[in-house]
């Protein structure tokens, strides 16, 4: 709307010179224009759009009058109309640089980007040059930039920004110019200007926190991310990049709350780089299964920036993550003729041929990859697996070695090993190797308790001892675990010990029996229920309530079966009981 009082002002000028129209018309037509710009300075668009239809209508030669007309379309947004009213504006004034500016704003909105930067140059080299809005720079800069003249877009930005360092439009307009450009590091401080200026700017606060996300600082990108969706909740690209940023933290569960609402937002309309960016999130974010259909949909589309290859590997690989090899096998096929072929491709393929048990397939792919890096030590521990799941240990044991001398950090090769020697009676071996586990991955509880059983058996009955403390602080449900600690405190003289021990191992096992009994009495409990037989179905759920005295489910459902007998008694206090162990669980 900028420069719009000049117009009115020279619309009530020129009115009075247009001898040609009844002066009854020119009269009404200055009445237009007088209730039109009351209209305007009252916010009232709408009114002063009929109000400027009805002057073009009454005086229809006079090129201020559609120049308002579509100044006023241009703030409604209706931009193929204002369009229309402000080249027919121009063609009756040439010479209007107002016109040119409004025109210029509108094209761009409409992505006439050459048509634009004509209106805009008209009035840049004018002697009589306005003075451009900060709007009207963002729309000048906006037209260079589609056409791909983003160095020219950077300049008016500057040059803009001279005369309004403040202005979030303008400071969130130059970081998108320069993001364009390639220069990240440099958009980053006009994008956190533009919010500092204008926290409540959507826009900026999206844009701030791809740029976090793009340089590699998502813990800084998910503040103005959420900013961002929570102002656009329907927005796919803030709900989309808040989702990324809390995956890259692995705030999981989180992130696929934002993912979803990303993938429910008109996802079809979005390009072929959104819709990659989604899927790779989900994926990352653990929802392999809702990564699928939209890793479909973009190989079935035209290609966007990134590599098809790429695309159709983390498509196989989703499909591999669901259990479905069979169908990620062709995609992996497809993968090696779109190229490159990586050392990666061939181990997710191989990984896709060990889920099918296909181990000679498998084994192929291992090796195909080593040949392009030998020093990878992921594809020799996956070799060597694939060697064990063959019952080949004697070509398995060198590749576990090899992987974990290639790469110190990596467990899996170590715990391996040691597995491997242990089972071969190995024990020395066996010790170093799962001690090195434990060391690596101290929460692996299964490797304690190896190294604990191991350590017994090799006379070492102090160091199984604390080893197996270990792996109960983190398996305390076992009582394999208890009867082994208990088994050496006997051994030491440690009668008490060890009697604690084995009353321990005695309530798990009671406990893991009344479980047991519990879940088959409620299921068969069920089963009945739906069959209406009552009589017995209360009999297994009673029997379930007693194994499992803390479950709610089982008094749901007596109370349902003693509600349908009639029994409202009962079936209250069954209800009352359930809503007591529901409130426990809920509030422990």
């Amino acid at each position: 709307m900028h420069h719009f009082r000049t117009l009115i002002s020279a619309l009530l000028v020129v009115l009075p010179l247009q001898a040609q129209k009844p002066a009854t018309s020119l009269s009404a037509a200055k009445i237009a224009l007088t209730d039109g710009l009351d209209a305007m300075q009252k916010g009232d668009l709408e009114a002063a759009r009929r109000d400027f239809e009805r002057v073009v209508k009454l005086a229809p030669q006079v090129a201020t009058g559609h120049a308002a007309l579509g100044s006023v379309l241009l703030a409604l947004n209706q931009l193929e109309t204002a369009v229309s009213e402000l080249q027919t504006a121009h063609r009756m004034s040439p010479t209007d640089l107002a016109v040119d500016l409004n025109l210029g704003h509108a094209e761009v909105g409409l992505g006439h980007y050459d048509a634009a930067l004509a209106a805009f140059r008209e009035n840049a080299k004018s002697a009589n040059a306005l003075p451009l809005s900060p709007e009207e720079s963002l729309a000048y800069a906006t037209a260079f930039a589609g056409t791909n003249q983003v160095t020219a877009a950077i300049e008016v930005l500057r040059g803009a920004l001279q005369a309004a360092p403040e202005s979030a439009l303008l400071n969130d307009g130059l970081g998108t110019a320069l993001a364009q450009s390639g220069d990240l590091a440099g958009a980053l401080p006009s994008f956190q200007r533009a919010v500092v200026a204008d926290p409540s700017m959507a826009k900026a606060q999206l844009h701030l926190g791809a740029a976090l996300l793009m340089l590699n600082r998502p813990d800084e990108a998910i503040a103005p991310a959420s900013v961002a969706a929570g102002a656009l909740p329907k927005s796919f690209d803030a709900q989309l990049q808040l989702g990324r940023a809390l995956s890259a933290t692995h705030r999981d569960t989180e992130a696929l709350e934002h993912l979803h609402r990303a993938a429910e937002l008109e996802s079809a309309s979005q390009s072929p780089d959104a819709l990659y960016a989604l899927a790779l999130a989900l994926q990352a974010s653990g929802d392999a299964k809702g990564a699928v259909p939209i890793f479909a949909q973009i190989v079935s589309s035209p290609r966007g920036s990134f590599s098809r290859g790429a695309a159709l590997t983390n498509y196989a690989l989703a499909l591999v993550q669901t259990g479905d090899a069979a169908s990620a096998l062709p995609l992996y096929a497809q993968a090696l003729a779109a190229g490159p072929d990586t050392a990666t491709l061939r181990e997710d393929f191989g990984a896709a041929y060990l889920q099918k048990a296909d181990l000679d397939d498998a084994i192929a792919q291992f090796k195909a990859g080593l040949v392009l890096e030998p020093e990878n030590a992921h594809l020799h521990y996956d070799l060597g697996l694939a060697y064990k799941l063959k019952d080949n240990l004697a070509s398995a044991v060198p590749e576990f070695e090899q992987a974990a001398a290639l790469d110190t950090t990596l467990p899996d090769p170590v715990y391996t090993l040691g597995v491997i020697y242990m089972q071969q009676g190995k024990y020395p071996e066996a010790i170093t190797n799962l001690r090195r586990a434990t060391a690596l991955q101290p929460t692996n509880g299964d490797a304690w308790a190896l190294l604990g059983g191991v350590l017994k058996d090799s006379g070492d009955a102090t160091g199984a001892a604390g080893a197996l403390r270990h792996a109960i602080d983190l398996q305390p449900d076992q009582p394999s675990l208890h009867i082994q600690l208990a088994a050496l405190d006997a051994q030491a003289g440690r009668a008490a010990d060890a009697a604690a021990q084995r009353k321990i191992a005695a309530d798990l096992s009671r406990a893991a029996m009344s479980k047991q009994r519990a879940e088959f009495a409620l299921k068969s409990g069920r089963t009945l229920l739906e069959q209406n037989k009552l009589p017995e179905a209360i009999y297994q759920l009673t029997v379930a309530v007693t194994a499992e005295p803390d479950l709610a489910t089982p008094h749901h459902l007596l109370a349902e079966a003693y509600t349908r007998q009639g029994k409202a008694i009962e079936a209250a206090l069954e209800e009352k009981q359930a809503a007591k162990l529901d409130e426990d669980t809920n509030h422990p």
